[in-house]
């Protein structure tokens, strides 16, 4: 097998079982994957994950490789929290998933969320002098929250708080985004 540009790396991506948004799980996972790294996508339970596509229609279902209480957040080097409205309010909810991401964080390892998943970095408080972007509806939230600034770019890497935090807007900007991803991945 030719080496690819992730190869031994290692990826989680959060999400809960409903309303995450289609482009943002399907997108990032099958790029991840197509350059070399290693991703495991975990949910509360292990039935499938029902994707949205703006927030509204249907979109595919996707299988969790494993379960929230059974991830050890030392087995990978980057945590991927997509957005999709309801799946990112439900996340910030679950005490596990908050778990992770602060366990992230206290190690030094890069966060990357798009959309409405920088509300589970409000929720842990790892928006506190930070610049970041999102969805623009959780701009108020993440000023509300201490972060030094919230800017509309397409993607924003900061690593001025003890680890790196790429955030994005939408699914149009997930180039981008991805790009960002893969540097602070290889990086780490």
């Amino acid at each position: 097998m030719a080496d690819k540009p992730l190869n031994g790396h290692r990826v989680l991506v959060l999400v809960t079982q409903y309303g995450v948004e289609q482009d943002e799980l399907v997108v990032p996972v099958t790029r991840l994957r197509e350059d070399g790294a290693d991703v495991t996508v975990a949910a509360p339970t292990t039935e499938p994950v029902q994707t949205l596509v703006g927030d509204k229609d249907p979109g595919e279902t996707v299988r969790p490789d494993t379960v929230l209480d059974a991830v050890d957040p030392l087995d990978h080097q980057l945590l991927l929290l997509p957005g999709g409205t309801l799946n990112a309010d439900q996340l910030r909810l679950d005490e596990t998933a908050l778990g992770l991401v602060t366990a992230f964080a206290g190690s030094g390892r890069p966060i990357a969320a798009i959309c409405h998943g920088p509300w589970a970095l409000v929720e842990t408080g790892l928006v506190r002098g930070r610049t970041l972007t999102s969805y623009p509806s959780l701009r108020t939230d993440i000023l509300n929250a201490g972060a030094a600034s919230w800017v509309d770019e397409p993607v924003v890497s900061d690593d001025t708080g003890g680890c790196t935090l790429v955030t994005s807007r939408t699914p149009k900007d997930l180039d981008a985004f991805l790009d960002a991803v893969g540097k602070a991945l290889v990086g780490s």
